[in-house]
């Protein structure tokens, strides 16, 4: 079963044709990457399927729900979070502060905002364990802002996560991050339960090796072709558009 469809998903900026005609298969439980060079639409189809940006054509299906036109807040209440490729976090509070409010976020969409010392402590113990997780335990009340770049974009998918969703968004999850960090990050995504399905842009291919049962590759805004990690690296459109030649998994796919 499919978790999420856009068909025929367009979007136009003037003259320029940014998405066009995208038609785009998630299935539950899936690690689906997008990748593709700057300026393929990436982010911008990103954008369209949070409610960021409204479709010049097409709509988005979310759980069999047409969620098209949908403010972001209304798409995130059904179960759909994101992070960003530029970092956006609670820079003044602390790493702990930073996961508890986004818990606490999930609880009061559930009408439990004022549940008593039962969801104090569930908010608390929810928070913690993702600390530990994220490895950010070590810095838990340090301030948001004093953290390396590789932290701050690790504690920006803790606040994604930190929310339940059942669809996670993750644009360039590992940017900026040194190769170890990468992997560490990779790990915890692994990890995951697939009750979460998870859709990222990633321009690291190692990244996407690892974690991806299906890539998508995108070329000026419409999708050159679709499969595992394995069929996109031999498709030679692929090594013609994006490597120039044979693709080595240590390659990446600039954004």
């Amino acid at each position: 079963m499919n978790i999420l469809e856009t068909r025929g998903l367009t979007r136009q900026f003037g003259r320029l044709t940014a998405v066009r005609e995208v038609g785009l298969s998630v299935a539950a439980g899936e690690r689906h990457a997008v990748i593709g060079p700057n300026g393929a639409g990436k982010t911008t189809l990103f954008h369209l399927v949070t409610g960021h940006l409204r479709p010049s054509a097409g709509t988005v299906h979310f759980r069999d729900t047409d969620i098209t036109g949908l403010a972001p807040h209304q798409i995130a209440l059904l179960g759909l979070a994101r992070s960003f490729q530029i970092t956006n976090i609670f820079a003044r509070l602390s790493v702990r502060e930073n996961i508890r409010l986004a818990v606490q976020a999930r609880h009061r969409c559930r009408g439990t905002w004022w549940g008593g010392r039962s969801v104090i402590a569930e908010t608390a113990d929810r928070a913690a364990t993702l600390l530990e997780q994220l490895k950010l335990a070590p810095v838990a009340d340090a301030s948001a802002d004093t953290l390396s770049y590789g932290d701050q974009r690790r504690l920006e998918i803790g606040l994604a996560i930190a929310a339940s969703p059942t669809l996670l968004l993750l644009d360039e999850p590992t940017a900026g991050m040194s190769r170890a960090e990468a992997g560490e990050v990779v790990e915890f995504l692994r990890h995951i339960p697939r009750e979460v399905t998870i859709l990222l842009i990633e321009h690291d291919i190692d990244v996407v090796s690892r974690l991806s049962d299906r890539v998508t590759v995108m070329h000026l805004g419409t999708i050159l072709t679709q499969g595992t990690p394995e069929d996109v690296q031999r498709d030679h459109r692929v090594r013609e558009a994006y490597f120039g030649g044979e693709i080595d998994v240590g390659d990446r796919v600039s954004k």
